[in-house]
This record gives C-alpha cells, sequence and structure tokens, in this order.
C-alpha cells in the first residue's frame, strides 16, 4: 500500500472499531485513518509523575503504580448501583480505589495485576484516602508503553458513544500503522526555512508529546508540532483561497460595464447628499470591477449608519444604465421592505422601475412579478431568500448585492448566483468583521471599508443603568418626545415566558401607553406579526404618526428612521455584544444628538458587565467585533454554524490569528512562484472544498 491508501484507509478496519463504533466516529465526520489522525487533543494531562501512596494528600488528581492486592464488586442499598472496589499497594503503602457503577470492571481487573492510576484523591469516611473513578491503564510488562497513564496524556473530545479513553487507543493503533514517510503537505522550502518539523513527527508529537515536552506550552498549542499543523491547516486553506481567485480570473461576464458622462449625471440625479471620501473610494473600486470582464466579487463592509446602501443603489444604476437587472437581497421581509421603501424612493427621477418579492406575496401578484421579471420590464428586484427559488427568473442578470450576508446559507448565496451569467456579486454587512474572520470568510473577495460618518452625524451617546433608574430614563425621553424625537425601547421577548424573568415587549407596550406615555402614540412590533401588519407600524413610525416603538429585535438590522433619537434595551445583559451594537446604530441616523439606554437587572456576570462596559466604552463598531470574537469564539460569533465559516481542525480563529497572516503571504508568494496549471488547480479546489467543508459562492 502507498502511503496515501495507508492514511485512506477506512476506520471500520482498524482494530478495535466495529459497526457501532465506526457509526459514531463516521457522525463526527470521522471515516478514514487520516481523519482520525487529524482529530486533535482538546488539551492534554501530565499523568507522568508517579506518586507514591504515602505521599498522596486529598484534592489534586495524582498518578500512582501498584500493584492490585484484592478487587471485587459491591452492592450497595441503592437498588441497582453497585460499585467496584480494589485495593492497590506500591510498597509505600496502600490505597482504596473504587470505580461507581462499573460493574464490567470485574472481567478487566484481577487480582496481582500491576497497574497505573490517575483520578481525584478523596477522604473516606473513616478518615483514610481513596481514589474515585480514576482513568487506568493495566501494564504489560513485556511490553512496557502506557498511554492512558504514566505519561502527558492526550484528551480528545467525547464522539458519541466513542469516550476519550477509547479514541486514545484508536489513535494509538492508527499511528502504529503510520508509515516511515508520508507525504508532506509544506513546500520544502518554507519548512526549512520556518525551521517546522515534518509532517509525520508533528502528528506523533501532537497526539502523544515527548516526555520532556512542555504541559503549559501544549495546552496553549504552542509546541513546535502544534504549530507546525496550525501552520499547515492555514497554508492550505490559504493556497484555496488564491485557488479560487485565480479559477474565477479566468470567467468572463457577457456583457461588460461602461461608464460615461450620461451614466455619471444619470447617478447624480438620485444622489440625495454629497458622498463622504469613503463612500466615494467605495464606490469607484465597485465601478472599476463592474466595468472589469471578470465577475466582481466584493465585500462592502461599513459600520450601522455609514451609508452603504447609497453606494450599493449607485452600483446598481451603472448597472441598470448598461441593460443589466440588480437583484438586492435582505435577510428578513421586514429590512427587504425598508430598501425596497428607500430604494423606490430615490429611484423616482430615474427612468427605472423596482419590485419587492418576498415570501408573503400574494400568488396572483406573485405571477404577474415573475413575468415581468423575466421580461426584463422591471430592472430591479428587491426581496429576501424567495429570490433564490427556483420560480424566479431574470432576463439579464448583472448584479446581486446582498446584504447582512453572513444571515444567508451558503447554498441560498450560490443558487442566487447561479441565475446570472456570471453576474458581479456586492456582498454587504453592517457587522463589522474581525480581521481573522475576514481572512477565512472573505478571504476571495476584495473588500472595502466605510469607516466614516456622513457629514453632521454626532456620536450616539450610550449608558448602562439598572433598573432602579428607570423612573430618570422616562423623564428624558418624554423630555425627547416633547422636543419632537421619537424612541425605541427593545425587549429580548414577544409574550412572558415562565422560564425566563423577562417583560414581554406585549405586555410593556400596553404599561407604558396607558401607565407612562399616555400622551404620546405608542407602535409595538415583533417577529410573530404578519408582514403587512408590521409594515404598517413601521411606515407609521417612519412618517412620524409614531412617537415610540416597543419592539423585539426585528429592529436590530437596517430599520432607518432619522428622527429617532433614543434606544432602551430592556434586559440588556441578555443581549450579545453585536446585537446590542447593531441595535444601538438604530438611532443617530440625522443630524439630532442620540442616546442609547442599556437598562439591565442586577446582579451581573462577569461576561455581561464586559459587554456593556464594551458599548460604554466605544461606538467603533470594529473595536466592539473585535471584543465580541474574542468573548465569544467564532462559531457563536453569528449566531449560526450556517455563516460559511470554514471547518478548521486545529485553527483557533483568536489563538491563531497571526499565524494566519503569515500563511496568507507565505500562500501568496507560493501560489504566484509555482504558478499552478488550470488542471491542478481544480483537484486543488476539489479537495479544499470538502476538506473545509465549504461550497463555492462566489
Amino acid at each position: 500500500m502507498t502511503p496515501d491508501e495507508v492514511l485512506a484507509t477506512p476506520l471500520r478496519f482498524l482494530k478495535g472499531v466495529g459497526p457501532r463504533r465506526a457509526a459514531d466516529l463516521e457522525h463526527a465526520g470521522l471515516t478514514t485513518l487520516e481523519d482520525l489522525l487529524y482529530r486533535f487533543p482538546i488539551r492534554y494531562e501530565d499523568r507522568s509523575r508517579l506518586q507514591t501512596i504515602a505521599s498522596l494528600k486529598p484534592g489534586p488528581s495524582a498518578s500512582i503504580a501498584g500493584r492490585i492486592l484484592s478487587c471485587g464488586l459491591r452492592t450497595t442499598r441503592r437498588p441497582g448501583f453497585k460499585i467496584f472496589e480494589a485495593a492497590v499497594d506500591d510498597g509505600s503503602a496502600t490505597l482504596r480505589v473504587i470505580w461507581m457503577n462499573q460493574p464490567y470492571l470485574r472481567d478487566v481487573f484481577t487480582r496481582g495485576q500491576q497497574v497505573i492510576l490517575f483520578g481525584s484523591v478523596e477522604m473516606r469516611g473513616h478518615g483514610g484516602l481513596q481514589l474515585t473513578n480514576p482513568q487506568y491503564e493495566i501494564v504489560d510488562e513485556e511490553e512496557g508503553e502506557t498511554i492512558h497513564t504514566g505519561r502527558i496524556v492526550p484528551v480528545y473530545e467525547k464522539t458519541g458513544a466513542v469516550t476519550p479513553k477509547m479514541q486514545r487507543r484508536l489513535v494509538y493503533e492508527a499511528l502504529q500503522k503510520l508509515p516511515a514517510e508520508i507525504p508532506d503537505h509544506l513546500p520544502e522550502d518554507i519548512r526549512a526555512r520556518m525551521g517546522l518539523p515534518s509532517r509525520r513527527a508533528a502528528i506523533l508529537a501532537a497526539h502523544f508529546p515527548p516526555g520532556d515536552a512542555s504541559i503549559e506550552a501544549l495546552n496553549r498549542f504552542a509546541t513546535p508540532a502544534q504549530r507546525r499543523l496550525i501552520f499547515e491547516e492555514a497554508f492550505l486553506f490559504q493556497v484555496g483561497v488564491f485557488a479560487r481567485r485565480e479559477s474565477a480570473a479566468v470567467e468572463r461576464k457577457p456583457i461588460v460595464v461602461k461608464v460615461d458622462d450620461r451614466i455619471r449625471d444619470s447617478a447624480r440625479a438620485v444622489l440625495p447628499f454629497r458622498l463622504t471620501g469613503d463612500q466615494k473610494q467605495a464606490l469607484k473600486a465597485i465601478v472599476d470591477d463592474m466595468q472589469r470582464p471578470q465577475p466582481m466579487n466584493r465585500l462592502l463592509q461599513g459600520d450601522v449608519g455609514a451609508g452603504k446602501t447609497i453606494v450599493a443603489l449607485l452600483a446598481a444604476l451603472v448597472a441598470m444604465e448598461n441593460g443589466l437587472q440588480v437583484a438586492f437581497m435582505a435577510p428578513t421581509e421586514i429590512l427587504a421592505e425598508q430598501h425596497f421603501f428607500n430604494i423606490s424612493r430615490l429611484l423616482q427621477a430615474s427612468r427605472f422601475r423596482a419590485l419587492l418579492v418576498t415570501g408573503s406575496t400574494p400568488a396572483g401578484v406573485r405571477r404577474t412579478q415573475l413575468a415581468e421579471i423575466a421580461s426584463g420590464s422591471v430592472q430591479l428586484v428587491v426581496g429576501t431568500h424567495a429570490l433564490v427559488q427556483g420560480t424566479v427568473r431574470f432576463k439579464q442578470l448583472g448584479l446581486v448585492v446582498i446584504d447582512e450576508q453572513h444571515r444567508f446559507g451558503v447554498m441560498q448565496r450560490a443558487t442566487l448566483r447561479t441565475k446570472g451569467l456570471l453576474p458581479d456579486v456586492l456582498v454587504m454587512t453592517a457587522t463589522p468583521i474581525p480581521r481573522t474572520l475576514a481572512l477565512t470568510l472573505y478571504g476571495d473577495l476584495d473588500v472595502s471599508v466605510i469607516r466614516e460618518l456622513p457629514a453632521g452625524r454626532l456620536a450616539i451617546k450610550t449608558v448602562a443603568k439598572p433598573e432602579s433608574r428607570r423612573e430618570e430614563i422616562y423623564k428624558f425621553v418624554r423630555e425627547q418626545l416633547e422636543a419632537g424625537r421619537q424612541a425605541y425601547v427593545v425587549y429580548p421577548l414577544v409574550e412572558e415566558s415562565e422560564k425566563v424573568d423577562v417583560k414581554a415587549a406585549t405586555e410593556m407596550a400596553d404599561h407604558l401607553q396607558q401607565e407612562i406615555f399616555p400622551e404620546f402614540r405608542l407602535g409595538l412590533l415583533h417577529g410573530r406579526m404578519k408582514g403587512d401588519a408590521k409594515d404598517r407600524v413601521m411606515r407609521a413610525f417612519a412618517a412620524g404618526e409614531l412617537h415610540m416603538l416597543v419592539s423585539t429585535t426585528v429592529v436590530e438590522v437596517g430599520v432607518d428612521v432619522g428622527n429617532a433619537s433614543v434606544m432602551i434595551v430592556e434586559h440588556a445583559e441578555r443581549f450579545g455584544l453585536s446585537q446590542l451594537h447593531q441595535l444601538r446604530g438604530r438611532v443617530g441616523r440625522d443630524r439630532h444628538q442620540s442616546y442609547c439606554f442599556l437598562l439591565y437587572q442586577a446582579p451581573l456576570s462577569d461576561e455581561a458587565r464586559e459587554r456593556l462596559k464594551a458599548m460604554t466604552d466605544t461606538t467603533d463598531g470594529f473595536e466592539i467585533a473585535e471584543r465580541d470574537l474574542r468573548q465569544r469564539g467564532p462559531g457563536d460569533f453569528f449566531g449560526t454554524r450556517q455563516a460559511g465559516i470554514p471547518t478548521f481542525r486545529m485553527i483557533d480563529l483568536i489563538r491563531d490569528h497571526e499565524m494566519l497572516m503569515l500563511a496568507q503571504e507565505e500562500a501568496g508568494r507560493w501560489f504566484k512562484a509555482s504558478a499552478p496549471p488550470p488542471a491542478a488547480i481544480e483537484k486543488l479546489l476539489a479537495n479544499w472544498e470538502q476538506r473545509f467543508k465549504l461550497i463555492e459562492v462566489g
């Protein structure tokens, strides 16, 4: 067998893996020897320092070696509950060892066996010591090598019925089958220059570290073996990103956009205000991309209220002036409606028609809409995920704008892309993406950032207050409403939950209207309302007919009412950092000074206190995003695993951000120097997408 064939061996052929274990392992994505060897320990325990029984003290875990003097199963007063008990002697003293409710151990242990045990030392009722439920290993005195105790031991995440101990045994068996030479994924010159161990040596040392390895370095994933494997994964990922860019570079759009004075005049006619420097720069980069023969893949990042939508609309206008259609996609109906309302208003000065397509559009209206889109008589279509359904057909889709793209599944994005003949793709997000996530999530996209807020905007004043200060906040809100401003009050839930002590939006809307602000008009908005009812409330608030909007988090993204100057977030301690920042971004969208009050219920957890402090420290969304990533980790940053975050085996996006940067530089240099042919790139991409569980998006 070649080394590659050995690594591809199905795990069912490994000693100790029956059909049940094979199914559990497969459920965790482990089907081959290589899969198992690339599922690394989550931590390491130093069980190498054997103590004498006489020196043991209650408290910390300890490793001992001794001989079993006696052992047996003991029944207890609890029906069905049994204790397996052993007496172990090491020459210095004898120790009682017990395992709770593990009767099968009577078939494992016998008198006279030499064992190594690792577990917590506890006081017994009569003043003696005992080991409780320790990890154990029976020492074969001829074989000598132990893997569960008496050394630095790898600890794996439990996989179905496969325990960390079983996995340790399976990994050990797999390592015995590893050929003396295996293909190395890293180019030799990079490995030599960085002083990295070989792939085989790194795999061995990452699973079963040598005795002189530092336990502290191992648990920081900072040993040479671990760093090599982290770099290897980052390098392979970044090479795939470069390959994807290279693959996209050979594609050609059927219609390449052109820009002349007539189109520039058309854009100026719809522009309601002067663009900021950042907006101009972003628009230039987007339009430059649109004029290239290859399809655009660009991410437009901007903090809340930075004016991304007007930039996207001007890009849409350029596409439409070139005879192309535009799809504008938002994650929720309320946000799609908001975009449609704003876009329609701005397009009144142009000759183009916009249409709103959502899941709640009546069937008859929808049939007419679909015919208009297919004929090309509608140039701009705004919608939710309903736009990716098979029935929507475009005549000549040239530009796809995706707002808050992390809320879409990767399959939905890919489906929309296939509806046009290689359209330009502009992805927008108001959730600033930390650099490490941007490197992995959007590595193959060009990035434009709008940091500058429109002229005249003032920073939002943010304060965190306990609920006991509610009355003074209500007094301040009343002053704002009397001055002609509007306010939001946001709650975590729609209706009272017996399990969670939160005030429901529905009940509080009644309370605020009748008892606190009877002289003002209040509206209620929540996710369970029908689309037309939500629309009526939002339009009334936007038109100034409602003074206050009591809402759940449906207002989190995109709702734009310039006259609103106060945001009150109830139970702010229950919200995530990015969500709080998005909610705060609903105010401060005009020239009025705006305020955000974070009402919390004491006592606060350390994490909640840190979140509220971050909110009062800064209004910079990029700083907030970095703190949020550090607090929550990448898996929860978007609140969904469907975010398209690659599946990494070794990389931790927070811990390893410097390694990711280095890998990007090295991969770029290598890719340019080696210039792989198209066939090699195609093969590399097929393996890459399978390896990192990614689907082609753009």
